[in-house]
C-alpha cells in the first residue's frame, strides 16, 4: 500500500452488557428464561401457523443435543444439514453448536458431486436431511463418503419402507435425547456454558464462481459482532417480523435469522413451501427482509407482467403514481425535501398506486429491505424506492459474515453500496482491489491454509477480489470482480455486470452474459451478449401475440422473441456510452442451470464455465456471423440422452428501440 490507498472506517460498537451471551445456544437459553411463553418460531402447516415458544425451542434443542452427544458428536465435529428452511434445521444447528460442533449447510438443490465434495471435505458423520428427495440423494452417494454414519430425516412421508441402517427419524432422535436428558438433567446447561465465542459456529460454502466451493469457518464471535454492528446502524426489535425462506446454507439467511434475530429475540416465520412463499409473505408482512438480487428482480418482473395484463386505466394510474413516487424518492435520497405540491400528489399516489403494489408484493410493512450477494441494477434499485420500499444495498462476502458495507436510511445512492458498518475498515489497494478488515472476519478455509493466506495475507485484511473505488461522499462503488473487468480496444474500462444488469431490467430476460472488448478469449472488440429468456414472462407475451410454442428451446428460437429481446437490449443501450453498447445477441437454447455448473446455487454466473462451454457461440458473436450451429445434448426423464444439432440466430441490436412489441406502459427511465 502507498499514499494513494484510501481507507475508510466507522467507529466500532460493543455489547452493552459485559455478561451478554457469547454463543447462539447461550442466547437461546437466556431468551427461554426471560420470555418462555413468547413465540420464537412459527411454521405454516396445512394452512395453519404452528407456533414454538422460546421454552419449547430450548427444550427441543436440548433433546437433539443429548441425542448428538450420545452418538459421540462433540467439539471439532461437523454436522451437515440438507433441505429447505424448517424449525428442524435450527434445532439441529443449535444442538450441534451446544456441544461444540459446527454446522455446514448444503443447498437443497445440490446434487451428486457437490454433496460428496462438502461431506468428504468436512468429514461429516451426521447429516440432517429434510425429506425423501434429499434422503435419496444421500443414499445414492453414501458409499463415496466413508465418514457418513447417520442420516436424520424430518419429513417422513415416502420413507416408511426404507430399511437402510443409516436412517433415523428426527422425532425418534428427539425421543432418544429426551430420555437421555432425564438421566442427565444438568448436562445440557453445562454444555451451553462451556462454549466460547471463538468456537466455530457455522461453515458456509463460498459461491464458487471459478472452482469448487471452499468452506469458510465462521465463529460465534464473528457472526454476533457483525449482527451487533449492523444493528447500531439499523436497529431491529423483538417485534419486527421476519420470514425465513432463503436457504440457511447462504450466509445471508444465517445473518438475519441467527446473528441478528437471536440477539433481539425476533420471531422467525417459515412458509409452508416454496410455492406458497409469496402468499405467506403477504400474510406475515415482514418488517425486515434480506434477499439476493434475483428475488427483487423477480418481484419487479411480476409487477411488469401484471401491468402488461392490466387495463388502460390501471396502467395510467400506476404510471402517474410511479412518476410522482420516483420524483419524491430521488429528492429523498439526495437529502432534499419534496415540494408541498409533490407531497400532496404523493399522498394521493400512495393510495391509488404505490401502496397497492407493495401490498401485492408483501412489502406493505417493510421498514428495511436489503439486497446483497451480487450486484443489483440501479434501475431495479430505483424502482423499489419509487414505490416506497426502503431498499438498501449490502456489500460483503461469506468471509466477513456477509455484511461489511451498507446504505444508511438517509444516505442511499443507487449506484453505490454505501459506507462501512461500524467496526469495519475498508481500503482500496493500488490495483483497485477492495480490501476489508473487521472483528467479523472469518477464521479461514477448512483444511486449506494456502487459500486462507491468499485471502487474508499477513496483515489480516480480506482480499475481496472485487474492483471498486470510493466516491466523493465516501460511498463504495463496486465495479465488478477484478478479473472480470474488460476494456474496449480504445482503452475504455467497463464492467460486464453493469451492462448485464441493464439488460436484465427487462422482464423478458433472465440472464445476460457480456463478451467482447480486449479480454482474453472474448471474441472480438464489439460488445455482445449471450441471453437466456424468462420463460414465464416471454411465454405470457407469446400467448398475447398468439405465438404458439412447445418447449423452452422452441420459444427461445422464435424470430419474434429474438426481435423482442433485441429491442429490450436496445433500450438498455440508450443509457450506455457508445463504446460499450451491446451490438449483437444470441438467445441461448436453454436456461443456465446450477446442475450444469453454469451458475452457482445463489445464481451467480460461472463465467469461465460459460466461456468454455459456449466458445463456438461466443466466437460467432465476435465475428458477426448471422447464425451458429451447435450440438446440444438432451437428457430425458427416463435417463436416456441424445445429441442434436441446433442453429441459433445471431441478432443485431437496433440503434433505436422499436416502440412495438412487448414494452410496458411505464418505465424507470
Amino acid at each position: 500500500m502507498n499514499d494513494a490507498t484510501t481507507t475508510a472506517a466507522a467507529p466500532a460498537a460493543s455489547a452493552s452488557d459485559p455478561d451478554a451471551p457469547s454463543t447462539f445456544p447461550q442466547m437461546l437459553r437466556r431468551l427461554a428464561a426471560e420470555r418462555p411463553d413468547d413465540i420464537a418460531l412459527q411454521e405454516k402447516r396445512y394452512g395453519i401457523w404452528q407456533p414454538i415458544t422460546w421454552s419449547e425451542y430450548e427444550q427441543r434443542v436440548a433433546h437433539v443435543a443429548h441425542a448428538f452427544g450420545r452418538a459421540g458428536i462433540g467439539p471439532g465435529d461437523i454436522v451437515a444439514v440438507l433441505g429447505d428452511n424448517r424449525p428442524e434445521w435450527l434445532l439441529a444447528e443449535l444442538a450441534a453448536q451446544t456441544i461444540g460442533a459446527a454446522v455446514v449447510g448444503i443447498y437443497p438443490t445440490s446434487v451428486g458431486a457437490e454433496i460428496v465434495h462438502i461431506l468428504t471435505y468436512a468429514e461429516v458423520r451426521f447429516v440432517v436431511a429434510e425429506d425423501q428427495e434429499q434422503v435419496d440423494k444421500l443414499l445414492g452417494i453414501a458409499d463415496q463418503v466413508p465418514t457418513l454414519e447417520r442420516i436424520v430425516y424430518y419429513e417422513p412421508h415416502g420413507l416408511e419402507s426404507y430399511t437402510s441402517p443409516r436412517l433415523i427419524n428426527f422425532s425418534v432422535l428427539e425421543a432418544e435425547g429426551a430420555e437421555d436428558a432425564r438421566q442427565r438433567p444438568d448436562w445440557f446447561a453445562e454444555q451451553v456454558e462451556a462454549r466460547s465465542e471463538t468456537d466455530i459456529a457455522v461453515i458456509c460454502t463460498t459461491s464458487g464462481t471459478t472452482s469448487r466451493p471452499k468452506l469458510a469457518t465462521l465463529s460465534h464471535g464473528s457472526l454476533l459482532s457483525m449482527g451487533r454492528q449492523l444493528m447500531v446502524l439499523d436497529p431491529v426489535t423483538a417485534d419486527d417480523r421476519y420470514v425465513s425462506f432463503l436457504p440457511f446454507a447462504w450466509i445471508g439467511e444465517q445473518m438475519l435469522t441467527l446473528a441478528v434475530g437471536l440477539q433481539v429475540g425476533q420471531t422467525i416465520s417459515f412458509p409452508e413451501d416454496a410455492e406458497t412463499t409469496k402468499v405467506d409473505l403477504r400474510e406475515i408482512g415482514p418488517d425486515v427482509m434480506f434477499s439476493p438480487p434475483r428475488i427483487w428482480e423477480s418481484m419487479l418482473s411480476d409487477v411488469q407482467v401484471r401491468l402488461g395484463e392490466a387495463g388502460w386505466v390501471k396502467r395510467s394510474l400506476f404510471g402517474w403514481g410511479y412518476t410522482v413516487g420516483d420524483r419524491v424518492a430521488e429528492r429523498r435520497v439526495r437529502g432534499e425535501s419534496a415540494s408541498a405540491l409533490d407531497r400532496i400528489k404523493h399522498a394521493v399516489a400512495e393510495v391509488v398506486a404505490l401502496r397497492p403494489i407493495r401490498e401485492q408484493l408483501g412489502l406493505r410493512r417493510l421498514n428495511r429491505g436489503y439486497t446483497g450477494g451480487a450486484p443489483l441494477g440501479p434501475d431495479v434499485f430505483r424502482f423499489f424506492h419509487a414505490i416506497g420500499v426502503n431498499l438498501k444495498q449490502i456489500y460483503g462476502q461469506t468471509e466477513i459474515c456477509g455484511i461489511a458495507v451498507v446504505h444508511a436510511d438517509d444516505d442511499v445512492k443507487f449506484n453505490t453500496v454505501g459506507k462501512p458498518i461500524p467496526g469495519t475498515e475498508l481500503r482500496i489497494a493500488d490495483d483497485g482491489e477492495i480490501q476489508l478488515r473487521s472483528p467479523a472476519i472469518f477464521g479461514g478455509y477448512l483444511h486449506n491454509e494456502e487459500a486462507t493466506h491468499e485471502a487474508l495475507g499477513d496483515d489480516g485484511w480480506l482480499r475481496t477480489g472485487d474492483a471498486g473505488y470510493l466516491d466523493d461522499d465516501g460511498h463504495l462503488v463496486v465495479i465488478d470482480r477484478a478479473k472480470d473487468v474488460l476494456h474496449t480496444s480504445a482503452g475504455t474500462m467497463f464492467s460486464p455486470a453493469f451492462i448485464e444488469n441493464k439488460i436484465k431490467f427487462s422482464p423478458f430476460v433472465e440472464e445476460a452474459v457480456i463478451f467482447g472488448g480486449t479480454g482474453e478469449g472474448e471474441g472480438g472488440d464489439d460488445i455482445t451478449a449471450l441471453v437466456t429468456i424468462d420463460a414465464n414472462t416471454v411465454g405470457t407475451w407469446a400467448e398475447h401475440e398468439k405465438l404458439s410454442y412447445s418447449t423452452y428451446t422452441d420459444l427461445a428460437g422464435k424470430p419474434e422473441v429474438a426481435r423482442l429481446v433485441a429491442d429490450e437490449t436496445s433500450r438498455a443501450n440508450q443509457d450506455l456510452e457508445e463504446a460499450i453498447r451491446v451490438r449483437r445477441i444470441v438467445l441461448l437454447h436453454k436456461p443456465f442451470d446450477p446442475d450444469d455448473d453454469e451458475i452457482t446455487r445463489t445464481r451467480k454466473v460461472r463465467r469461465n464455465v460459460v466461456s468454455d462451454r459456449y466458445d463456438e457461440i461466443i466466437a460467432a458473436l465476435g465475428r458477426g456471423d448471422d447464425s451458429v450451429t451447435i450440438r446440444s445434448k438432451v437428457t430425458y426423464q427416463d435417463g436416456t440422452s441424445a445429441e442434436r444439432e441446433l442453429t441459433l440466430d445471431i441478432v443485431p441490436v437496433p440503434e433505436e428501440p422499436v416502440e412495438a412489441g412487448g414494452r410496458l406502459a411505464w418505465s424507470v427511465s
